[in-house]
């Protein structure tokens, strides 16, 4: 039976952002993952690289208050970077990494003068629109991209130079695992930060924060960007681990997949990405397995569920009831 002080310990990690004992049980869960799951390691490592996108997604809009409906633009954006980086440039993984976060990140910064400009469904429509631009443009600059036959034909070096991407998935499991912990580790400082938690503030109420001095439209701005930079963080990886850019990675599927995720898990709360991440991609793995016709109606039964009785996400759900039982 699990004690009060134990679920006292959980509930207060899902409302603080200080390392605890829950961060060791999800660090201890990816590396059991790995021995004991090595014949699914390619889901497992899709697990990881949706972890970062959906990361991404709650930095800018569970503590920005930036709603987006074309997230995806970012993800594509860092797939096709890094792609044509280790197609033209250098093969190394780690500076195709930090290419694609770049180029991500140029993409949030020029496109988030014009979405922080609005609010609501006109912000959220001209993410979309963003978003579907760039799929328009990756379409037609076939001699670059290929089109809609994706990119291929390009190869990465081992990480580091030691470690090289096997058929097995072992190296592209660490590798993601890698990046998700130094990601993890980045947004669990961001969101203590001044620039986080002025933020949270502008979230609540814009106009105070402005009373108050802060520039309310260059923070937003600033996190928007820091968004897109691990959104592109999550593309790069998922090149780089594929061997293959496709459209699909700019298309409303990936940008409603990736908010799906966050609404299961819950907003605001960095575990809402794990929790979201983890249970979509491994419904939608098991449920197409069973029923590959209709296997999205199981998700979204999941969701209507979700929303009607735990609207905070999972991570709010657990969160009230480990903190019930520790008062008890």
């Amino acid at each position: 039976m699990t004690t009060p002080s134990l679920n006292s310990s959980v509930a207060r990690a899902f409302s603080r952002h200080r390392y605890n004992l829950l961060d060791l049980v999800l660090l201890g869960a990816a590396v059991a993952t790995f021995f004991l799951a090595d014949l699914y390691l390619a889901l497992a490592t899709a697990v990881l690289i949706m972890v970062v996108f959906a990361l991404s997604l709650d930095i800018a809009q569970g503590y920005g208050g930036i709603e987006t409906l074309g997230h995806a633009a970012f993800f594509g954006t860092g797939a096709y970077a890094a792609g044509l980086y280790a197609m033209h440039v250098s093969p190394e993984p780690i500076s195709g990494l930090f290419v694609g976060m770049a180029a991500a990140a140029v993409v949030g910064l020029l496109s988030g003068l014009a979405v922080l400009r609005t609010a609501g469904l006109t912000q959220i429509m001209l993410t979309l629109v963003c978003a579907t631009l760039l799929l328009e443009l990756a379409n037609v600059a076939k001699p670059l991209t290929m089109g809609d036959d994706g990119l291929t034909g390009y190869s990465v070096a081992p990480v580091l130079g030691l470690f090289q991407f096997d058929i097995e998935g072992r190296t592209a499991y660490w590798y993601a695992l890698a990046v998700l912990v130094l990601v993890y580790a980045f947004c669990k400082f961001l969101v203590s930060s001044p620039l986080g938690l002025t933020a949270q503030g502008v979230r609540e109420n814009p106009t105070r924060m402005a009373l108050l001095g802060v520039p309310v439209r260059r923070r937003l701005l600033t996190l928007y960007a820091i968004s897109a930079a691990l959104g592109g963080a999550a593309g790069a990886l998922s090149a780089q681990v594929n061997n293959i850019v496709g459209l699909d990675s700019l298309g409303f599927t990936m940008s409603a997949n990736v908010l799906v995720m966050l609404a299961l898990g819950g907003t605001g709360r960095l575990y809402g990405a794990f929790l979201g991440a983890i249970v979509f991609m491994l419904l939608a793995d098991r449920a197409a397995a069973l029923d590959p016709t209709n296997w999205l109606a199981a998700l979204g039964v999941l969701l209507i569920v979700v929303v009607r009785f735990a609207p905070t996400g999972l991570s709010g759900c657990l969160a009230r009831w480990t903190s019930r039982e520790g008062t008890q």
